[in-house]
């Protein structure tokens, strides 16, 4: 079976010969300049190469940003760029790129994905977090009240951009899924109420879920934290998968599984136990079988693989990792 096939039908509750071997996230580079130390060439650092170092399924993301080159930057990190309507207005010119990608690497990738030998995967920002990117992080919770308004033009535009660079993409090659960027939970729950979600968010998904969906592009959320509440929130608006699923923030898979049983699953491996060994890793393995078994989910590292990790520990996972993907692939 080939990769993007595999791929497919296992986010699709399809039978296969085992589940995919990815990591969803790029590695930090503090753990590429340890594996650097301890034995990884250093002519590999993108992460394509590295993948294809530790013959992992491969998989390429496009991110469709809906800024320009020249937009202005924050001073700092989570710091604002826009204060009000009139700052908006001055900074549009840099935002909303078109045409939104190079054409020319998208073809190429095109011509791998027909022969079935890469998963093409973009991202397009949602409705919460790049509002946030222009306000600054403190800023944006206060502009639900303060500026709801300008909140609702902004995301308006987001979602013509978005629209329009998802059809420009497809146009060409469609992609196999897409994240939506959001990062709106934390590890104590969603950081906006359903309320808030319903005015602000949701109308918008509304519109770009089913467009996305009639292309045939898998649409997934990338949110951090405990997302056990806002699941239901995203289901409602036709979004199908979830992703990372991070266990540190209480995120338990089985349970996820339980209340969404139609929901696709990427990542949910513990990376706080990559550095502990075999038997830990062995136990953490275990507790995802049962859902690897079900389908619709591929087993990941739950963020990227930190710097604590080894490379001989991440080759011990990812032995594990496949010999539990081959497991899973036996359900009855």
């Amino acid at each position: 079976m080939k990769n993007r096939e595999r791929f497919n039908n296992t986010l699709n509750f399809k039978p296969v010969d085992r589940l995919p071997v990815i990591e969803w996230a790029t590695w930090w580079d503090a753990t590429i300049n340890r594996w650097h130390n301890e034995g990884l060439p250093t002519k590999i650092t993108d992460d394509l190469a590295i993948r294809d170092y530790f013959e992992q399924d491969l998989h390429v993301q496009y991110w469709l940003t809906p800024r320009t080159p020249a937009c202005p930057a924050p001073s700092g990190h989570g710091l604002p760029i826009i204060n009000d309507r009139d700052d908006y207005l001055n900074i549009k010119k840099f935002l909303y790129p078109d045409p939104a990608f190079d054409a020319g690497a998208i073809e190429l990738w095109a011509k791998k994905q027909a022969e079935g030998d890469i998963v093409i995967w973009i991202t397009l920002e949602g409705f919460f977090w790049y509002p946030r990117t222009l306000f600054g992080i403190e800023p944006h919770m206060y502009a639900f009240y303060d500026h709801p308004d300008l909140m609702k033009e902004i995301n308006q535009d987001l979602l013509e951009y978005n629209i329009k660079a998802y059809n420009q993409f497809s146009d060409i090659c469609v992609p196999d899924f897409m994240t939506v960027a959001e990062d709106m939970s934390y590890n104590h729950g969603p950081m906006l109420s359903k309320n808030q979600f319903d005015k602000f968010m949701a109308p918008y998904y509304n519109v770009i879920v089913p467009i996305i969906r009639s292309r045939g592009t898998t649409v997934f959320v990338d949110t951090d934290g405990d997302v056990t509440i806002p699941a239901q929130w995203f289901t409602d608006v036709g979004v199908q998968g979830l992703l990372p699923l991070e266990r540190m923030a209480g995120v338990d898979v089985s349970e996820l599984r339980k209340a969404h049983p139609d929901l696709r699953l990427i990542g949910a491996f513990d990376k706080t136990t990559m550095h502990l060994g075999e038997e830990r890793m062995r136990e953490e393995f275990e507790r995802l079988l049962p859902v690897m078994k079900q389908g619709g989910f591929i087993p990941s590292v739950d963020h990227q693989t930190p710097p604590g990790v080894s490379i001989d520990d991440y080759r011990l996972y990812l032995k594990l990792l496949r010999e539990y993907c081959r497991k899973a692939a036996l359900r009855s």
